[in-house]
């Protein structure tokens, strides 16, 4: 019985990942898990779930969960999730968690000798520098649950990474594919969110219609497989089906085909090197899938793509300026405050304007973000002034 701590409980990955876990529940165990705001959703989940122990967002829901639940321990905010990560009896750590906020939890789970199955991109982004240090400090492991990383991973296994070649991350190219960017000045909000293969949260569904999702990807890939930069290739798939590939140095390509199910790479990520059936994952089928579409991702089209390898290369605090922007500018762009071609104007500034400067700990880790969300702040409240 594998013991997970469930961080992000309410999103899309949170939610998937409760289902492995009632699919299985001779292998797994949820026993403790946060869940943000969405109170009525941890009221529901309590009544199937045995955990002893909660994260919620604010002091204020305290009661109202105490008085159908008295014997459970409630902690909250930030530092509500830290104190899970550092104190819970666990085996994974599963950060499902959107945004900066699940840096920290990924970092102390490592430093307190945690396995994590990684689904918040952010840490890797912002803080890759420092993860990188504690993985070489705890003999732990850091297992990649986004399909591109899970299928890198699952390619990889058994060979030397001597033998490596090149990476190749896929993206569908998001909402807007097809668009020039002439017609992105009028996109809305509910185009953006219309993700033509994936069914994902608003924060990442637009993160992936402007590419910072898959900028964000290459970064991550640096990090956890070890690779150049400029051994990292992203190339458009339309359909999803191949979810990335390792090219060997004898010409082999070896990739990683399933249908568009996040359940598969996070049920991986939880049972590797073993494989568990699950009724529900709908089968591939080459033969109504037919023929399979990849060009070139084009870097003047997906300027966040090409920022994206700029910082990476860079690295220091230029990774976490992009990232707190890039968090400001898509919830303004969610509210109606700005456009969507205002977001990577924004972001692309931002990182510009900074100055570099060396991360040598979390408070300068902190700074750079902060940084980022407080210049991104001034952009848009100047665009709502013009």
């Amino acid at each position: 019985m594998k013991r997970i701590l469930l961080l992000g409980a309410s999103g899309s990955i949170g939610k998937q990942t409760i289902d492995i876990v009632k699919k299985h529940p001779e292998d797994y165990e949820i026993v403790a898990l946060s869940v943000g705001n969405n109170i009525n959703f941890l009221m529901d989940i309590l009544k199937e779930l045995n955990v002893n122990r909660i994260c919620i967002k604010e002091d204020k829901d305290i009661n109202t969960i105490k008085e159908e639940y008295p014997e459970i321990d409630i902690v909250s905010g930030d530092e509500g999730l830290l104190t899970l990560v550092r104190e819970c009896e666990y085996d994974i750590l599963v950060n499902a968690l959107v945004g900066f906020v699940g840096f920290m939890p990924t970092y102390e789970a490592i430093k307190t000798n945690h396995d994590v199955a990684l689904a918040n991109k952010e840490s890797l982004v912002v803080g890759g520098e420092l993860i990188e240090k504690a993985l070489k400090e705890h003999d732990v492991e850091l297992i990649p649950v986004d399909s591109e990383h899970s299928a890198i991973y699952q390619a990889i296994n058994g060979n030397r990474k001597e033998d490596i070649n090149k990476l190749i991350i896929t993206a569908s190219g998001g909402a807007f594919r097809n668009k020039s960017r002439e017609e992105l000045k009028e996109v809305t909000l509910e185009d953006a969110l219309n993700h033509p293969n994936w069914l994902m949260g608003d924060k990442i569904t637009i993160d992936s219609a402007t590419m910072m999702n898959k900028g964000f990807e290459v970064i991550e890939a640096h990090y956890l497989f070890g690779v150049d930069y400029d051994d990292i290739e992203v190339i458009i798939h339309e359909e999803s089906i191949i979810h990335s590939m390792v090219e060997y140095i004898d010409g082999s390509l070896i990739a990683q085909l399933a249908t568009a199910d996040m359940r598969l790479p996070i049920q991986y990520a939880l049972s590797k090197p073993a494989r568990l059936f699950n009724p529900t994952n709908e089968r591939l089928d080459l033969i109504k899938t037919g023929i399979l579409h990849f060009k070139e991702a084009d870097y003047r089209r997906y300027p966040l793509l090409a920022l994206a390898y700029e910082v990476g290369k860079k690295g220091g605090n230029l990774p976490a300026v992009m990232n707190g922007a890039n968090d400001i500018s898509n919830l303004a762009f969610r509210n109606g405050e700005i456009s969507f071609i205002d977001i990577e104007d924004i972001i692309i500034k931002a990182v510009h304007y900074a100055k570099y400067e060396e991360i040598n700990d979390i408070d300068d880790l902190i700074r750079a973000n902060q940084f980022g969300n407080d210049f991104a702040y001034r952009e848009i409240e100047e665009r709502k002034h013009r």
